[in-house]
């Protein structure tokens, strides 16, 4: 038996950055083009929401409890996004150098990249890659201002909710992480080179199922 110890060197773990994300369209038969690099992301900010209790009472006592279905939302920001993008957020081409708003939105999947860090390695212990399934933008606020003394660059924003994809022996979901840490580095490599393409492929997104048959 051992007295648990606190802050111990090697064990103070941190997350940070976000970077290397690439954009995978929906299509009309349901899968997903290929991806595309999605350059100024600056955060995404995931946000689950559901699962609400609703507790029955029987015999003078709460009996059971019931949970609502969760919901996983998120909040992409960015300086600027991939052509691509942009049918995602309501536009569509009326000729060459024009775009029209207020159209249909495309659904998206998105991967993203965070640092993890401790405080023997900095911010190389390893990372994560973040899949989010089945997304769609709802309408954003755009906001452009005059140039002054103290100049900044527009961010834009999109508020983002999900359909999940199903797993095969769980419930389905919308989104997956991959730990390097917790990964054989060569498994990890071979899913990197179908989630961003190799000198031999084009970044393809790889669903729930086909991860774990790679880890397999």
């Amino acid at each position: 038996m051992a007295r648990l110890v606190w802050d111990e060197v090697g064990s103070r773990f941190f997350e940070t950055g976000v970077k290397n994300g690439v954009l995978y369209v929906q299509n009309d038969e349901g899968g997903y083009n290929n991806g595309v690099v999605w350059n100024g992301l600056t955060a995404v900010t995931e946000s689950p929401s559901g699962a609400e209790e609703t507790p029955l009472y029987a015999d003078d006592i709460k009996y059971v409890v019931f949970y609502s279905n969760e919901e996983f939302g998120a909040t992409i920001e960015a300086y600027t996004y991939p052509e691509e993008f942009e049918q995602c957020d309501g536009s569509a081409e009326l000729i060459e150098g024009v775009k029209v708003g207020q159209q249909a939105r495309r659904s998206f999947a998105l991967v993203y990249r965070t640092a993890l860090g401790n405080d023997i390695q900095g911010q190389d212990a390893g990372y994560k890659l973040h899949i989010i399934y089945g997304a769609k933008a709802a309408p954003s606020e755009k906001a452009y201002a005059t140039v002054n003394d103290s100049p900044e660059a527009v961010t834009f924003s999109w508020e983002v909710s999900t359909v999940p994809v199903n797993v095969t022996g769980l419930k389905p979901t919308s989104t997956v992480v991959i730990d390097s840490t917790k990964c054989d580095p060569e498994v990890l490599a071979e899913i990197e080179n179908v989630l961003f393409g190799s000198e031999s492929q084009e970044a393809r997104l790889l669903l729930p199922d086909e991860i774990k048959g790679l880890m397999n």
